[in-house]
């Protein structure tokens, strides 16, 4: 099977309902695997066998469902958008100046004609400004689907061919300002709806515009400059300070430092030299740099990050689907309940009048919008947020599963570690000349312990000579000749073996011994002289994250290979009380298997290839950015930044995020359960304003911009 993928921008969705016809729709398609459409963004994610259907049978599909679909390639341009924003405008506008003097004209004014000049005041009101709510009915109910449209329509027809029957037969009281008013209003209130709905994709729009759109390269020893499509891996890219980067790369020539804020949401400049990874949409600050390039196009960082914030966006969480069938279900309904507020007031009172008006109320009151737009509103904003500070959520459902959390495991290396190893003590009465002894006897071993003791001199500014002859001795250590010198580096049991006491030194091994770390003694001419102890050293905000952790009530477990000995060193260092030590790489998934099995709600952190299951495992996987890009792809969460705080970031943005979204269906939901039966004149005549369809098509909009105006509050939010 060839799977594709396809980015379509959808034109003529007025409401979240119109995003759930067209996914029902494409869903229908043979060759379709996914559709996702996402009403905030204007975007349709489309996954497809191209064996079996093509992209031209995709916007054929969207375009019988009564839309419009652009490729991404095609371009959408800002250009269009604004001709699609001005026609409603100028629709809107149009309404209104019909609207007012139709009002005026029906509540004060007293004539011969007066119904006649309402009835052709009204018409281009109903069939021009709100064609389009015809439109919408004719689609949605031609797929077999109702929606809001079907309810405005419904609603203003009722209003209008009543007027007109009345007008042209019987002379009863006419509705040509509810009409008028319906139409005008909604408009107003679906205008005001896509515009703050625009607002919550701006994070999308910016990070695009992060790309540059040409790079400076060097080929045929000539630099030129060409469009960030033709460079290719490998390509030498030079970028001047104050540019962007355009693809991801590793410098080979020069020194700056880059603002990588738009990336990972880390303010402060990082310095770049030679052997540093640099990431597309990133600014160079300082001097110029020569990069080679290694992702481009859709691999790069940028288009990463981009995709992931795409893809969640668009995806819909399970508090949503509920949302979606409630909706299916509730037209429907609303439509029962308006035609029996209707016979009741008709048959029972005989009120005509308020028959009429009661059933055009509910009708417009119970426009479902609040409700479909409640938690796409909130998961746009929050992970939004999320992608500013270096938090991708790849998978909105994860937002309900981690408020379940109680236990967060941490694979040490790479994650709460910095996964090399490093110099941290040095004891000896001449510490400059063991170090340099040191990294000599080193300097051909290819052991990682060695490669940190010659880093360590070469930072000191001691030059390293050759040693005059090398012997490596697994599992004890190294000798070494140098200059008639006999040099011995290794553990207790080479000094043993070559019968070099280290008595005076006992207290000081056994000290870092209970520190974890790993101690390497230096002898010369068979006399101990000092020893350097090595250790894969902790990050710098490891310990914070462990402790905001247990501030929030979680338990922080630490998974490791290394021995209980220096796990449970390294734990009490970072205040984490249980340790799972001597666990091999293939048995991680099982420990995780072992917690799940307690009881406990797990969330992984791991950065490295052999993580990648037991993050898969985990109730949450959380993947640090720094690591491999299977890591990556494993995770639920991805932190952009190698920074173990973020987790906590994480975990916080994602309940709050949540708790956006059950504020909203809480608010939609009541608000449907108070008004629908106030609108049918439940509590009529105390609340019969409730009653007129001019207020319940201005209640309906501003149940809409609550909604909309409290997921907005999530752009406040900091981490």
């Amino acid at each position: 099977m060839k799977e594709q993928e396809v980015i379509l921008q959808i034109l003529g969705m007025h409401c979240p309902t119109c995003a759930q016809r067209i996914e029902d729709s494409l869903s229908k398609l043979d060759g379709i695997t996914e559709a996702k459409v996402n009403f905030a963004s204007k975007e349709a994610i489309v996954r497809f066998n191209s064996d079996k259907t093509n992209i031209e049978k995709i916007k054929a599909t969207v375009k019988r469902t009564g839309y419009e679909a652009v490729e991404q390639a095609e371009g959408l341009s800002a250009e269009k958008r604004r001709k699609v924003v001005r026609r409603k405008l100028m629709l809107f506008f149009v309404g209104l100046a019909l609207t007012i003097p139709i009002v005026v004209i029906a509540y004060f004014l007293v004539f011969p004609e007066k119904n006649l000049l309402l009835l052709v005041l009204t018409t281009p009101v109903q069939f021009i400004v709100g064609w389009h709510f015809y439109k919408g009915a004719y689609n949605s109910l031609k797929n077999r689907f109702a929606d809001m449209n079907v309810l405005v329509a419904l609603s203003a027809s009722a209003a209008y061919f009543y007027s007109l029957f009345s007008t042209v037969f019987v002379s009863d009281p006419v509705f040509y300002e509810a009409a008028a008013v319906v139409v005008t209003t909604i408009s107003l209130g679906m205008l005001l709806e896509e515009m703050a709905v625009e607002k919550t994709g701006e994070t999308i729009k910016k990070l695009m515009e992060l790309q540059p759109k040409t790079a400076v390269i060097v080929r045929d020893e000539e630099e030129r400059e060409v469009s960030v499509e033709e460079v290719e891996v490998d390509d030498v890219v030079i970028v001047r300070p104050g540019e962007k980067i355009s693809v991801d790369g590793v410098v080979v020539n020069g020194h700056s430092f880059i603002d990588e804020s738009m990336i990972t949401g880390e303010s402060v400049p990082v310095e770049k030299n030679i052997g540093d990874t640099v990431f597309s949409g990133t600014v160079n600050e300082a001097g110029t740099l020569k990069f080679r390039a290694v992702k481009v196009g859709k691999e790069t960082t940028l288009a990463q990050i981009v995709r992931l914030t795409r893809e969640v966006q668009a995806s819909k969480a399970p508090i949503q689907r509920l949302a979606d069938k409630v909706v299916n279900f509730f037209v429907p309904i609303v439509i029962v309940i308006a035609v029996g507020a209707f016979a009741i007031w008709f048959s029972f009172f005989q009120n005509e009048m308020l028959a009429l008006t009661t059933m055009v109320s509910v009708l417009v009151i119970a426009c479902p919008c609040a409700l479909g737009i409640a938690t796409p509103a909130a998961i746009m904003i929050g992970v939004g947020k999320g992608a500013e500070n270096g938090v991708l959520i790849k998978n909105s459902a994860v937002l309900e599963v981690v408020k379940e959390l109680d236990t967060v495991v941490f694979d040490k290396t790479g994650t709460l570690t910095k996964g090399e190893l490093e110099v941290t003590d040095i004891v000896a009465e001449d510490k400059h000349y063991v170090l340099k002894i040191a990294a000599v006897a080193e300097k051909r071993s290819e052991h990682p312990a060695g490669e940190a003791i010659v880093k360590k001199a070469q930072s000191e500014g001691i030059r390293v000579p050759e040693p005059n002859s090398f012997e490596a001795l697994p599992g004890l250590g190294v000798a070494v000749k140098f200059k008639q010198k006999k040099i011995l580096l290794g553990n207790r049991a080479l000094m043993r073996n070559r019968k070099v006491v280290v008595e005076k030194l006992e207290d000081h091994i056994e000290r870092l011994e209970k520190e974890g770390k790993t101690v390497l003694i230096v002898a010369t001419d068979g006399k101990a002289v000092g020893l350097l102890a090595v250790s894969d050293t902790i990050k710098d905000h490891s310990k914070v994250a462990v402790e905001k952790l247990q501030k929030m009530g979680l338990k922080v477990v630490m998974l490791t290979g290394d021995t209980r000995r220096t796990a449970e060193a390294i734990a009490k260092q970072l205040g984490i009380n249980e340790v799972l030590a001597e666990v091999l790489p293939a048995e991680k998934v099982e420990e995780i298997r072992k917690l799940q099995n307690e009881g406990r709600f797990v969330a992984m952190v791991g950065d490295g290839i052999n993580d990648a299951p037991a993050i898969t495992q985990a109730n949450v996987g959380i993947a640090i950015g720094g690591g491999t890009d299977i890591a990556m792809e494993a995770g639920d969460i991805v932190l952009v930044k190698d920074d173990p705080r973020d987790v906590a970031v994480s975990i916080k943005l994602s309940k709050k995020t949540l708790q956006k979204i059950k504020q909203n269906l809480f608010w939609a939901f009541f608000y449907n359960m108070l008004t629908i039966p106030l609108a049918a004149g439940i509590l009529y005549p105390s609340l019969g304003i409730l009653v007129r369809p001019e207020i319940a098509a201005a209640t309906m909009i501003l149940s809409d911009i609550t909604v909309v105006g409290n997921s907005m509050l999530l752009k406040r939010w900091k981490p």
